[in-house]
């Protein structure tokens, strides 16, 4: 009955991913908000994890908004970014001849593997483990300050809704 966060996402050791909605034409996005469709339609998770401590690299985070109270993070906080996950605006795909549109969070994770991927091409070396460099230079990101999941609200800077925020491709190809 209690909030739980999921492993491996609460895992110290990964980039653990959120979800957003996107609102706005095709090519340009108007407003970028928590994924929360209720609970028939899905939500982005987030939360502190009962398992995991703080990271040294999570230390600047102060707290997490739960239910309108700012909540001390003694403990390691998810997600760490975001990204589109509303299958409304998400990823349109083919199954099986089938052309479909998915979402989840579970489609945020690929689409910042991706990402890195095409970093490490492009500069011709691995980003390697990347958590201690955003949460230094969390303006590498769309930060997301609008909706909730429930139980935590986004706020400006991390939220345990969105993490840090969504991805700025040409912000962290600087970055990293």
């Amino acid at each position: 009955g209690q909030d739980h966060v999921d492993f491996p996402a609460s895992s110290p050791h990964v980039l653990s991913c959120g979800g957003t909605t996107l609102r706005g034409a095709a090519q340009e996005i108007a407003s970028e908000t928590v994924w929360n469709d209720g609970a028939a339609g899905g939500a982005t998770g987030g939360g502190v994890s009962a398992v995991f401590a703080r990271p040294a690299w999570q230390s600047s985070v102060k707290g997490a908004m739960r239910k309108g109270e700012l909540i001390a993070l003694a403990q390691r906080g998810v997600p760490d970014v975001s990204g589109d996950a509303d299958p409304e605006t998400g990823y349109a795909v083919r199954i099986d001849g089938t052309d479909t549109v998915i979402g989840g969070t579970s489609a945020v994770a690929p689409l910042w593997a991706a990402l890195i991927a095409l970093i490490n091409q492009s500069t011709g070396k691995s980003a390697g483990f990347i958590n201690p460099q955003l949460y230094q230079s969390p303006g590498s990101l769309r930060d997301i300050s609008q909706g909730n999941n429930g139980d935590y609200a986004a706020a400006p800077g991390w939220d345990a809704c969105t993490g840090l925020g969504s991805p700025d491709g040409a912000k962290l190809l600087k970055l990293l």
